[in-house]
């Protein structure tokens, strides 16, 4: 989509949530190269690093670590932030919107459910479901974030 807006000449952006888990599949790293081969400024890359995926630790299952580093080395531009501190998010993309010839990317550094007493951090939270019960749990202890 990034590649076509800026072949067709078009004024537009491009944003992709990619998951820590994701960046354990070879296609994302080729879809990363091929993004800085083509100076996809207009794309942006928001990387949920919560260090959990489905099967365990991400720096058990396939350590990314240093991952700032690796996109770096892949010509992207970076930023590393708290991802529950939306002002950090906002300066980042304004950053990120200044400047040009590389793809972006926010490395956010998350807590999975957090907030949530009985879901924080929690690998299951991957893919238990939530019941009526547990969502109005969820909702108070939210409201007393």
């Amino acid at each position: 989509m990034a590649l076509a807006i800026k072949q067709d000449k078009k004024k537009g952006k491009v944003y992709c949530l990619v998951s820590d888990g994701e960046m354990d599949c070879g296609t994302t790293w080729e879809s990363a190269l091929f993004a800085a081969h083509h100076k996809l400024d207009n794309l942006y890359a928001i990387v949920d690093y919560n260090k959990l995926q489905a099967f365990g630790k991400t720096n058990e299952v396939l350590n990314l670590e240093p991952l700032v580093e690796k996109w770096k080395a892949f010509n992207w531009d970076v930023y590393e932030i708290d991802g529950h501190d939306f002002s950090q998010l906002l300066r980042a993309f304004k950053k990120a919107f200044k400047k040009r010839n590389k793809p972006h990317v926010i490395i956010c550094h998350t807590i999975k459910g957090k907030g949530v007493s009985f879901a924080e951090n929690k690998l299951e939270w991957h893919y238990y479901n939530m019941d009526k019960k547990l969502m109005e749990r969820a909702l108070e202890d939210i409201d007393k974030m």
